[in-house]
């Protein structure tokens, strides 16, 4: 699995107690599937990132399983995709941390680090694991653009980049200026209900990372 990366922040520890439920749910994945991560997911991506991109939770089977953010899982394949198409990785997504790709200007960050029950964190979860998000937004030197995949995520990240939620509304391609400095871009997840409903389209998804990128240049 490809190491976090090396800026300066702490991340929670494999152990992390904070969220007792969270904490639960993963003792018992360490039971069931001993060779999976089962723990809370690090952030992924280039320490000179001009993007970062804020995701729900690890995937039960997905980032739970392989330690990576959205790898393994339906939602990794149109992210990545995407990412590749619009030269924010290089390389092969093949599901698997071990597949080679590379994130160029961008990094991934849950707003919670641990896979939650019928991946629904809690708000109080959300709350205790943004501990662990703002640092991140901050140590960035380059960040210029965060893009949030879902309302959960954009909400996580407003308070992150010291904006209000009733000043800063979720909507599919919205900007937000922030606080902190680094533009907010909404995008609805890229989740399997999403896809499969066409909330989301691949049109829709790529146009939003299209205008990241833009933006971040």
């Amino acid at each position: 699995m490809a190491p976090p990366i090396p800026v300066a922040f702490v991340e929670p520890g494999r152990d992390c107690p904070l969220c007792p439920r969270l904490a639960a749910f993963r003792d018992v994945q360490r039971t069931a599937h001993p060779a999976w991560f089962n723990a809370p997911v690090p952030v992924w991506g280039d320490p000179a990132a001009r993007i970062a991109i804020v995701g729900l939770a690890p995937g039960l089977q997905g980032a739970n399983r392989t330690g990576r953010p959205f790898t393994g899982d339906f939602a990794g394949e149109l992210l990545y995709a995407t990412l590749l198409a619009n030269g924010l990785a290089t390389g092969t997504y093949a599901a698997r941390p071990d597949d080679g790709l590379v994130l160029t200007g961008a990094v991934i960050v849950n707003a919670v680090r641990c896979v939650p029950p019928q991946n629904k964190p809690l708000p109080a979860e959300i709350a205790t694991c943004r501990q662990f998000l703002a640092p991140v937004l901050a140590a960035l030197p380059t960040l210029r653009v965060v893009v949030a995949l879902g309302q959960i995520a954009h909400q996580s990240a407003v308070k992150a980049l010291g904006g209000t939620l009733s000043r800063l509304k979720f909507g599919h391609g919205a900007e937000h200026e922030t606080p902190a400095g680094p533009l907010l871009i909404d995008s609805y997840h890229c989740s399997r209900y999403n896809q499969n409903t066409r909330v989301l389209t691949p049109a829709m998804f790529e146009a939003v990372f299209a205008r990241a990128a833009a933006l971040a240049a």
